[in-house]
């Protein structure tokens, strides 16, 4: 059976059936009863491509991530993905990678596919220039843009991001809360929210007397081993550290290893603090105190401001919220 079979049977218009399926308020109790009975009769179940080629809508959206191995990605796409499916909307999902360029690949497929909305997992997606940024402004002209931790103005775009300047103030506070005089701080890459991480730091670090900052910022963009290295060289090369703040937890658990390694008693001797609140902060031994940036919160508020949008409604374009200490055994 399908639509043109219920039309006939139910004595009404095509668009008649289209309207009490999309339930518009168009219709009569009584034609809609009829309608409705004789779908019922025949357990008709309405094709979902053509009714979203009727609603010009595929109740579907586009999620990009750069790499969906990645311990944070990963949770916001579980989260993203759970909310969208109790919002009724299926969501097709690309991992780009790094490069510029095949970014502008992944969104320009996505864009073919009908798709009603962006959402953009991670600030990698946030380029240093307006020329680089201009293939995200571009696809907020057809559709509404929604960026997870990530930070672009422009019409038809929507933030949603954790504070994580402040956040990355506040704990480093705590190392030197917890008798540290000395941190380092790692980080992998300087995207959007790597860069406020890093400023949070500075800015603790200055607070308590430090103000060659540069000097205790390392980059480690590998494993835990490699880490673990960078940290045994910094050692090796004179410099006095004994705490470690870190961009997420993985780097976290490279200094704990560190730490171990080198017969250093953590708290005691060694501070360390990771970021995400993910898995890998209570698999360390101590467990690791962690920065909760709130990712199922931030997923869900973001689905919550899609269908606002969708439905018309007018929002901020911007929405910044506020993480959370988790202490553990490392503090």
């Amino acid at each position: 059976m399908n639509i043109y079979d219920v039309s006939r049977q139910a004595g009404v218009s095509i668009a008649t059936v289209s309207r009490v399926l999309n339930g518009s308020s168009k219709v009569s109790d009584a034609t809609r009863k009829k309608v409705l009975d004789v779908i019922n009769e025949n357990s008709y179940t309405p094709n979902a491509f053509a009714r979203s080629l009727c609603r010009n809508s595929m109740s579907t959206v586009g999620i990009l991530c750069s790499d969906a191995s990645d311990v944070y990605q990963a949770q916001a796409i579980y989260f993203l993905e759970r909310e969208l499916r109790s919002n009724s909307y299926t969501s097709m999902l690309c991992c780009t990678g790094y490069r510029l360029q095949e970014k502008k690949e992944y969104l320009k497929l996505l864009l073919s596919k009908n798709i009603d909305s962006l959402f953009f997992i991670g600030s990698h997606f946030i380029e240093p220039t307006p020329k680089g940024n201009a293939y995200i402004l571009n696809a907020a002209k057809k559709v509404p843009v929604f960026l997870l931790n990530g930070k672009l103005d422009g019409p038809n775009i929507y933030s949603i991001l954790c504070d994580d300047e402040n956040a990355s103030k506040n704990i480093t506070d705590l190392l030197f809360e917890r008798g540290a005089q000395a941190p380092v701080y790692l980080y992998r890459t300087k995207s959007y929210s790597g860069r406020q991480k890093i400023r949070g730091f500075c800015r603790s670090l200055q607070e308590h007397g430090i103000t060659d900052t540069d000097k205790m910022t390392f980059s480690c963009p590998g494993s835990m081993e490699e880490t673990c290295r960078i940290l045994e060289s910094l050692q090796n090369s004179g410099l006095f550290f004994d705490a470690a703040a870190a961009a997420d937890d993985e780097l976290a658990a490279g200094a704990v290893k560190y730490a171990l390694r080198h017969g250093l008693h953590i708290p005691k001797d060694f501070r360390i603090a990771g970021y995400n609140n993910s898995l890998l902060s209570a698999c360390s031994s101590p467990e690791i105190t962690t920065l909760d940036n709130r990712v199922e919160f931030m997923c869900t508020s973001a689905v919550s401001q899609m269908m606002q949008v969708l439905d018309g409604k007018d929002i901020p374009s911007q929405m910044i919220y506020s993480g959370s200490i988790i202490e553990h055994g490392t503090t």
